[in-house]
Parts: structure tokens; sequence; C-alpha cells
């Protein structure tokens, strides 16, 4: 069953990152993935990463996929890129031009000064290349434009047809809807878009076969504009977020019951800090771990999604201002599969790439590989095989890439979500890892993970070494190709704790 995941605005762009990274690690299993991103702003920094994440994401599946293991790259994931209200459109990126308001007061002079009462000028001048600039009013118009039976436009044409040829064939998908409800794209596209796939499905003869849920993002970053920043200005503010997310609620209320099967409601009171951005490539905020539960309730609506019709569904922390593992939902199975893809990450930019370096880096060319790297890169003078050679091809290296950038924005994600100053994260320990960004600290492995499970003894036992001497030791399928990729999948199913 496929899940068509729909991200909306700067923060369904950073949920739709989280949900790459509970993919990685087999929490949605290995059901498809297709991924949508919408926002005006088509240079935000927000979406730039997040689309990066997914982009390291499919590169590393296509390399790792396949075999025994099923834990790590699971879910093949696919993506439609990204859609903007302004596609297609000819005018310039101004609520005035794209109503074309000059003709609208030559001959609809009633509706022009209708036009004139709900937007100031400033409104109708500014330019909407960064967006919404929180500003629903203003998203709301250009979604409102929106008509899916008279869009012609990729993505929306093929995203229909795929649905339909999936209910065709016996096995309806779902579709997930994310995004804030307090800021500008997100607040004015998720109800718009919802609504227009729904009626759209609905007119197909499909739509009662498929389940639609949406995920709001609740106020949960604040930010000041800082001195100088014209006062008068348009652009998002964040004294206006909870005005903002009661009205949207109350639209939600009377008028998307017969939209959504599911509702997730997800916010925080204490507002994390962030910097002020009007738009473009430096709206770019640190991974929050509400993006994270925003992740596990894509798994869990996929994982229930005849359990969850018409229901609106809640979390609660345990302790206001502190988040550990007994805050995570459906904590048994999902800490395990999380903490394995932070101990591989961090095992293979902390010691095995550094390694593998040192190796290329040697000037000597009899250099002899580790016992444990022979496993993967087997050196026999019969067969004139040469381990270090084949390390140092162009595939081998290609491949150390790629996975080499999948662990950095993994581990990344992770540390930056740890540094929320209005939060105590206590899920991993960032103090013995190091910033992935700058030094990793090496031999800190059994102090990554809060709330370890091991004793004592097995925690002494719980080092890198001890997991290089495990390689050496390890079976690999005859018919596994040796290499690079081996080595990553038999180091990862050893990661587990």
């Amino acid at each position: 069953m496929t899940m068509y995941v729909i991200g909306i605005g700067g923060t369904g762009a950073k949920c739709i990152e989280a949900i790459t990274k509970t993919a990685s690690v087999g929490l949605l299993g290995n059901e498809r993935l297709k991924i949508l991103y919408i926002d005006a702003d088509e240079t935000n920094g927000n979406l730039e990463r997040s689309r990066n994440s997914l982009s390291n994401y499919i590169r590393c599946y296509d390399i790792v996929s396949g075999g025994e293991q099923q834990d790590w790259m699971a879910a093949p994931i696919e993506t439609y890129e990204l859609w903007s209200p302004f596609t297609g459109v000819n005018a310039n990126k101004k609520l005035q031009s794209f109503f074309e308001y000059n003709n609208l007061k030559d001959k609809y002079q009633v509706l022009g000064h209708i036009f004139d009462v709900l937007y100031t000028k400033e409104e109708q001048e500014v330019a909407l290349d960064v967006g919404f600039r929180g500003r629903p009013a203003i998203g709301a118009a250009v979604m409102s434009q929106v008509d899916l039976e008279k869009f012609d436009q990729e993505p929306w044409g093929q995203l229909i047809k795929d649905i339909k040829n999936e209910v065709s064939s016996g096995s309806p998908p779902t579709v997930f809807l994310c995004g804030s409800i307090f800021g500008g794209t997100g607040a004015s596209g998720l109800p718009t878009i919802a609504r227009l796939i729904a009626n759209k499905l609905e007119r197909e003869g499909v739509k009662e076969r498929i389940k639609i849920a949406c995920l709001f993002l609740l106020p949960y970053f604040g930010f000041s504009a800082p001195p100088g920043e014209d006062p008068n200005g348009i652009y998002a503010r964040s004294e206006q977020f909870l005005l903002n997310t009661e009205a949207a609620l109350r639209y939600y209320v009377d008028q998307a019951q017969e939209t959504f099967d599911t509702v997730f409601l997800l916010g925080h009171q204490n507002f994390s800090k962030v910097d002020f951005s009007v738009g473009k490539n430096t709206q770019k905020n640190n991974p929050h771990f509400l993006e994270l539960f925003a992740a596990l309730a894509t798994r869990h609506f996929h994982q229930n999604t005849k359990a969850l019709s018409k229901k609106v569904v809640l979390i609660d922390g345990k302790e206001m201002g502190r988040l550990t593992w007994d805050d995570i939902p459906d904590d048994l199975e999902v800490k395990p599969a999380l903490v394995n893809g932070v101990r591989f990450a961090y095992i293979w930019l902390a010691e095995i790439d550094p390694e593998l370096n040192e190796l290329l880096r040697s000037q000597n060319n009899r250099q002899v590989l580790s016992p444990w790297l022979l496993k993967f890169f087997p050196t026999d003078r019969r067969s004139n095989r040469d381990g270090l050679a084949q390390l140092s091809s162009p595939k081998e290296q290609e491949a150390l890439k790629t996975i080499n950038n999948w662990c950095q924005d993994y581990l990344t994600w992770w540390y930056s979500l740890h540094q929320d100053e209005t939060e105590q994260i206590q899920l991993f320990n960032t103090k013995a890892s190091g910033n992935p960004e700058g030094q990793l600290k090496r031999e800190q492995l059994n102090e990554l993970v809060y709330s370890s499970n091991l004793d004592g003894r097995t925690k002494a036992q719980d080092t890198i070494q001890k997991l290089k001497q495990q390689l050496q030791k390890s079976q690999q399928d005859p018919s596994a190709e040796l290499g690079i990729i081996e080595l990553a999948k038999t180091l990862y199913s050893f990661c587990k704790q």
C-alpha cells in the first residue's frame, strides 16, 4: 500500500525531512511513499534542506536496498518534486498581478472595491516569491484559484492517475497532508489542497476507498523582528500565530469534517526561538522534536488506517520542558530503530570512514588491510585480487560517498534537534558524540543513548573495537557482492543495542 505524503509550506517540508529519517531506519516498513512538496517560496531554506535530505535517502536506498536486510532503507520513496501555486502563472508574484487588479477595477468595479477592502495596498503589492509572509488571507486567495478539474500541469495529473491505478489494482493508497496551521502557506494551502484532492477523487469514483489524514502543527516556535525592520512591513509575526490558529481551527470544525478521516494535532506551549527571516534561503530553522512526532504520526496512521476513521488524535508529554524516551509513542519499537540508526551513523563517521580514508591516503603500496576489512575487501594473489585496489575503485568510492552523505545528514539532524534551548531533549547524548559538522568524539559509543538498557558489564563491552571484531568474524552471504555496501549493511545489523 502506497502512502502519498504532501508537505505544505516550510513546516510541511520539515515534517517530510523527519519522515525520511524514520523511514530510513525501517519504521515505515517497506511500503512505498510518494512525496510532494508545495510552497510558493521555492528557495525556502527549510524546503531546500528537506529536499537534500530526501535526495540523500533516495541515492542511499538505490545502492543499499535488497537482500535480507530490511531495517535500513526498507521503504522505496519517490518524489513529485515541488509544486508552487505560481507555476504556469505569467504575472509577477504579487497579489495585485495574480488577480489582474487593473482589469478588475475597470470591468468589475464592485469586485475591485471588495478587493481593496480585503487587502491593503501593501499586501496587494508585496512580492510573494518568499511565500505568503505569515498571512493566511493572502495565501487563501492564491490557493483558491487552484482547480484540479482544469489543472493539466504536473504533478497533479500524474498524482491522481497514480492513485486511481492503485485503487484499480486492489491496493487503495492513503493520503497524508502536513503543515502548520498558524503561518501563511500551510494554513491556507492545507485545507484548500486537501479539499480539491478529495473532491477530485470523489468525482473519479474512488474517494470512498481512500483514507485521507492531515497533521496540523500548532504554534511551536517564535521570533522577533530585528531592530530597524519596518514595523508596518508585510512579514510573519509570531505574536499573530495564536490568532491565526484559532481562526483556522474554527474553519476545520465547521468545514473540513467531510474531507479528512483522521486529524492529528501537535503543538507545544514552550516556543522555541528561531531567527527572524522574511523567507527564501535564510529561513532555515533547526529540526524540532515535534517534527519527529509528526513522522511517528505518519507511521501511526499508516499502520492503523482502518481503526482511525473520523478521529482527532492528540498527544501529550509526561513532563513539561523535558523530553525522554518515555514520551516517545510506541517506544518499544521506535527506540531500538532510532538508536540503531544513530549508532551506525556515529560509528561510520567517527571510525570507519576515517580509517578507510587513511588507507587510501597511504603512500605505501604494500599497505595491509585490517583483518576486519579483509572480510569485505579480500586480497588473494592466486586469483589476482587486490582488496586495496578494489577499495580505491570509482565504484567503491561513489558508494562510500553516498553512505557518508546519508550518515552525515542523519546524525546532523539528530544533533540539531537536541540544541533546543527551551527543552531538555534527553534521547541522545550529543556531548558524548560531538558535533557531526565539526569533530566527532571517538570511543564514546556506549554513552550515546540516554536511559540505555545495558548493564554495567555489557556497557563496558560496547565499544567500536568489539564491533570490528564482530565484523572480522561475520559470515557473508556467498551471493553478496563484497565491498563498501556489504560492509555498511553488515555493520548496521551489528549496531543494534
